[in-house]
Protein backbone atom coordinates (compact mmCIF):
# COMPACT_ATOMS: atom_id res chain seq x y z
CA UNK A 1 0.00 0.00 0.00
CA UNK A 2 1.25 3.40 -0.81
CA UNK A 3 1.35 6.42 0.84
CA UNK A 4 -0.58 9.60 0.76
CA UNK A 5 -0.03 13.36 1.49
CA UNK A 6 -1.96 16.10 1.32
CA UNK A 7 0.09 19.49 -0.42
CA UNK A 8 -1.02 22.89 0.76
CA UNK A 9 1.53 25.76 -1.17
CA UNK A 10 0.68 29.38 -0.07
CA UNK A 11 1.15 31.90 -2.49
CA UNK A 12 3.35 34.81 -1.08
CA UNK A 13 1.64 36.71 1.51
CA UNK A 14 1.17 40.54 0.94
CA UNK A 15 2.10 40.69 4.63
CA UNK A 16 4.65 38.11 5.41
CA UNK A 17 4.38 38.90 8.96
CA UNK A 18 0.91 38.75 9.71
CA UNK A 19 0.72 35.69 7.28
CA UNK A 20 3.19 34.19 9.94
CA UNK A 21 1.52 34.86 13.05
CA UNK A 22 -2.38 33.78 12.10
CA UNK A 23 -0.61 30.58 10.38
CA UNK A 24 1.58 29.95 13.59
CA UNK A 25 -1.48 31.09 16.25
CA UNK A 26 -4.25 29.74 14.57
CA UNK A 27 -4.18 27.50 11.66
CA UNK A 28 -1.70 25.17 12.64
CA UNK A 29 -3.59 24.65 16.04
CA UNK A 30 -7.10 24.37 14.12
CA UNK A 31 -5.68 22.06 11.97
CA UNK A 32 -4.48 19.48 14.17
CA UNK A 33 -7.68 20.31 16.41
CA UNK A 34 -9.94 19.83 13.58
CA UNK A 35 -7.87 17.00 11.80
CA UNK A 36 -7.23 14.41 14.40
CA UNK A 37 -3.15 15.49 13.49
CA UNK A 38 -2.46 14.63 16.97
CA UNK A 39 -2.14 11.22 15.91
CA UNK A 40 1.09 9.66 15.57
CA UNK A 41 0.97 7.69 12.81
CA UNK A 42 0.40 10.79 10.88
CA UNK A 43 3.37 13.52 10.29
CA UNK A 44 3.41 16.80 8.05
CA UNK A 45 6.61 18.64 7.31
CA UNK A 46 6.34 22.91 6.73
CA UNK A 47 9.01 24.89 4.74
CA UNK A 48 9.21 28.47 3.71
CA UNK A 49 10.51 29.16 0.37
CA UNK A 50 13.48 31.69 -0.86
CA UNK A 51 11.82 34.64 -2.40
CA UNK A 52 14.53 34.24 -4.66
CA UNK A 53 13.20 30.89 -6.27
CA UNK A 54 9.27 31.39 -6.63
CA UNK A 55 6.39 33.67 -6.30
CA UNK A 56 4.89 30.82 -3.66
CA UNK A 57 5.73 31.25 0.19
CA UNK A 58 4.73 28.30 2.30
CA UNK A 59 4.84 24.67 1.07
CA UNK A 60 2.72 21.87 3.57
CA UNK A 61 2.88 18.45 3.10
CA UNK A 62 0.59 15.97 5.38
CA UNK A 63 1.16 12.06 5.31
CA UNK A 64 -0.92 9.95 5.54
CA UNK A 65 -1.14 5.90 5.47
CA UNK A 66 -3.12 5.47 2.43
CA UNK A 67 -5.35 7.47 -0.10
CA UNK A 68 -8.11 5.79 1.85
CA UNK A 69 -6.87 7.43 5.02
CA UNK A 70 -6.61 11.02 3.24
CA UNK A 71 -9.60 10.75 1.90
CA UNK A 72 -11.37 10.20 4.75
CA UNK A 73 -9.85 12.74 6.78
CA UNK A 74 -10.36 15.51 3.92
CA UNK A 75 -14.41 14.20 4.08
CA UNK A 76 -14.16 15.21 7.75
CA UNK A 77 -16.57 18.70 9.19
CA UNK A 78 -12.64 19.41 10.61
CA UNK A 79 -10.81 18.98 7.10
CA UNK A 80 -13.27 21.14 4.72
CA UNK A 81 -13.28 23.87 7.65
CA UNK A 82 -9.07 24.04 7.82
CA UNK A 83 -9.10 23.78 4.35
CA UNK A 84 -11.68 27.02 4.30
CA UNK A 85 -9.47 28.81 6.90
CA UNK A 86 -6.09 28.06 4.71
CA UNK A 87 -7.62 29.49 1.71
CA UNK A 88 -9.01 32.95 3.93
CA UNK A 89 -5.62 33.73 5.64
CA UNK A 90 -3.91 32.88 1.86
CA UNK A 91 -3.30 36.91 1.41
CA UNK A 92 -1.65 36.63 -1.31
CA UNK A 93 -4.33 34.52 -4.27
CA UNK A 94 -5.99 30.94 -3.34
CA UNK A 95 -3.20 28.49 -2.24
CA UNK A 96 -2.76 25.26 -4.43
CA UNK A 97 -4.23 21.46 -2.99
CA UNK A 98 -2.55 18.23 -4.47
CA UNK A 99 -3.11 15.26 -3.44
CA UNK A 100 -0.12 12.54 -4.21
CA UNK A 101 0.56 9.01 -3.47
CA UNK A 102 3.73 7.57 -3.92
CA UNK A 103 6.15 4.51 -2.99
CA UNK A 104 9.37 6.23 -0.42
CA UNK A 105 12.65 4.39 -1.56
CA UNK A 106 16.16 4.66 -1.49
CA UNK A 107 18.92 5.11 -3.99
CA UNK A 108 20.41 1.67 -3.46
CA UNK A 109 17.08 0.21 -3.73
CA UNK A 110 16.92 1.57 -7.71
CA UNK A 111 20.42 0.90 -8.43
CA UNK A 112 19.79 -3.08 -7.11
CA UNK A 113 22.41 -2.46 -4.39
Amino acid sequence: MSEAKLVVIYPRPKDIESFEKVYLTEHVPMAVEKTGRQDKDRDYEDYRLSPRSTSFYRIVEVYFPSKSALEACAATMGAQETLAHAAKISTGGTPLILIAEGETFTFSQIAGA
